[in-house]
């Protein structure tokens, strides 16, 4: 589900990737896209569900202006995962309503 050829960026060939995780599940990223952008290319959709009803919520804005991208995101909870960068190795869980800080 990646753009492989870009109107204006031109090809995604030869582009080097990373490995980050993902509720256990190893994908593959490129450095500096988006954790979200990441996510969808690996078919992922579901990244939160809400506190009150469990609805399941994903990629909306992509500006980090909502709060339906939100995933804890090594360790730390509620990160909007359409304006931060994938680093190498990073370890991302899918968030339960408010999500809470792990030690």
């Amino acid at each position: 589900m990646r753009i492989k050829v870009h109107p204006v960026l031109g090809p995604l060939k030869g582009k080097a990737t990373i490995e980050i995780e993902v509720d256990g599940r190893r994908i593959s990223a490129i450095p500096g896209e988006m954790i979200s952008s990441a996510l969808i290319a690996a078919g992922i959709k579901v990244f939160r569900t809400t506190h009150k009803k469990g609805e399941p919520r994903g990629y909306f804005c992509g500006i980090g202006q909502c709060t339906d991208c939100m995933m804890t995101v090594d360790n730390i909870p509620s990160v909007r995962t359409c304006i931060t960068p994938v680093s190498k190795g990073m370890k991302i869980k899918t968030q339960y309503g408010h999500g809470k800080w792990e030690v």
